[in-house]
């Protein structure tokens, strides 16, 4: 999607209403690190950290919406427990989200805990029923839908098999009039009637059939027999990185190619299509304005920890991105740094920073980056701005302007972010970083190194590459001036 498709289109769901229905669940995610096995049985030993809890199925659905400028009413089911009051309280938590949350004594709140060590997850415990909702409390929902979704855009409705979608919610919700979209879990699609749009993963897709979605010829034959076995309208079949195939009554298949990403958590990538895809279509989107929106968006989800939303800053430079060179893609602002090392520290990486002006790049700096790089598993490098290059060098410098180093050092293999600063030393940086090794050259000594002791201070290591001898900038422009 490229910018000014994807800016109209931000605009065109701002303030867009959706109704989302269905399971409603907490999700727990238990971050720690593993060092050992157990002496009681050969099972992993997780030294928890940290801990996140968040609203999971139709409640991320509706933060999702919400956190991409829609606004988002949330009609589910709680149990009278704990797990409860937290779900409550995540939901009057989220702003765009407007709550609308039953409960039901008899049965628990779904809880979902997952334990995760090095960006892996070692184990999920599930707290659940799949019993349907009945009685008071399923007529109760039926007149909430009623009451609620009467003038929204879209009805997202979240089937993830735990009771909530009931024959009589899901005729409370057709007879609401809106387009209605269902994330389906289940294993026939025709107990949804005539709704707008079914929108399974492939291996939903395939569970549903009992026919195989390896190849776009497979998820064709898929997906037409499908619609042979229910009423919906359409069929959109989410494909990870392959992305998102479509059939529409009466119309070939269509396929929308994914761009490939570096996944680190596919945990509710699918709320996040729903989410996207439904504010897009009650906006009046085009479907394939709205696939492409759509697959941006759980692109941006899956590269954070936990059930993540995705804001309309993310998305746009996301479309930046997909534009640029692999290289221009690693040059970047300090918040984007920031996010960027939060990732990789989720996955338990090593993250190192050096800094320096780089203007005429020499093999001296080639192998003085290389061994930084040794030393850690992801190398950002603060680069001096045009002016502070001057300050420190002196006028005739830098030779190349602040872009043109940034691209050169981008270009490095053993570089994976370049953040230009302009103040006088790079100390902001670094305390925003928080580097676990920060890298100096051997011609500095230790209490020489602009924030040494902040990073000994929270654990942190420095260390000093080696020099090649005979090479540096000054020499190189004095070899120049003399020839010229």
């Amino acid at each position: 999607m490229d910018l000014a498709a994807l800016q109209k289109l931000l605009s065109a769901v701002a303030g867009a209403r959706i109704a989302c229905v269905g399971d409603l669940m907490v999700d727990r995610f238990v971050y720690g690190d593993v060092t050992r096995v157990s002496p009681e049985a050969p099972i992993p030993v997780l030294a928890r950290k940290r801990e996140l809890v968040m609203l999971g199925a139709a409640g991320n659905v509706a933060r999702n919406a919400a956190a991409l400028g829609g606004e988002a009413a949330l009609i589910g089911v709680i149990g009278g427990d704990a797990e409860g009051h937290e779900a409550l309280r995540l939901v009057a938590a989220e702003p765009g989200v407007e709550g609308f949350v039953l409960t039901d004594p008899s049965r628990p709140t779904t809880l979902k805990t997952r334990f995760v060590s090095g960006g892996q997850q070692l184990l999920r415990v599930d707290m659940e029923t799949s019993g349907p909702v009945a009685g008071d409390c399923e007529q109760r929902l039926v007149r909430t839908i009623r009451d609620v979704a009467a003038g929204v855009g879209a009805i997202l409705l979240s089937d993830y098999g735990k009771g909530v979608v009931t024959q009589a919610v899901v005729e409370a919700c057709r007879d609401a009039g809106a387009m209605i979209i269902v994330d389906s879990k289940a294993r026939s699609f025709a107990r949804y009637g005539a709704v707008d749009l079914v929108k399974p993963n492939a291996a939903e897709l395939a569970h549903a059939t009992d026919m195989p979605t390896s190849t776009d010829d497979e998820v064709e034959a898929a997906l037409l027999h499908a619609l042979g076995l229910c009423q919906a309208r359409a069929i959109l079949v989410t494909r990870a990185a392959k992305g998102i195939s479509l059939a529409v009554r009466g119309e070939a298949v269509r396929h929308f190619p994914g761009v490939p990403r570096e996944v680190f958590d596919a945990s509710g990538a699918g709320d996040t299509t729903l989410a996207a895809l439904g504010l897009a279509l009650a906006a009046k989107a085009r479907i394939e304005d709205a696939v492409a929106f759509a697959m941006l968006a759980s692109g941006v989800a899956v590269g954070k920890p936990g059930t993540a939303v995705v804001s309309p800053q993310e998305l746009v430079e996301a479309a930046l991105t997909a534009h640029m060179a692999p290289a221009e893609a690693k040059i970047v602002t300090p918040e984007r740094m920031v996010e960027e090392v939060a990732r990789w520290r989720a996955k338990g990486l090593k993250v190192g920073f050096t800094n320096g002006c780089f203007d005429i790049l020499h093999r001296g700096h080639v192998t003085y980056l290389a061994q930084a790089r040794s030393w850690c598993d992801r190398l950002i490098v603060g680069l001096n701005s045009d002016r502070s290059v001057r300050a420190l060098k002196g006028e005739g410098r830098p030779v190349n302007e602040l872009e043109s180093r940034a691209m050169v050092l981008a270009g490095l293999g053993s570089v994976d972010l370049v953040v230009p600063f302009d103040e006088d030393t790079p100390m902001a940086l670094i305390e925003a970083a928080r580097p676990d090794v920060l890298i100096k050259g051997a011609d500095y000594s230790e209490d020489q190194v602009v924030g040494a002791r902040e990073v000994r201070s929270w654990g942190g290591e420095v260390k000093l590459a080696e020099i090649v001898q005979g090479f540096s900038t000054s020499a190189a422009i004095a070899r120049m001036q003399e020839k010229a």
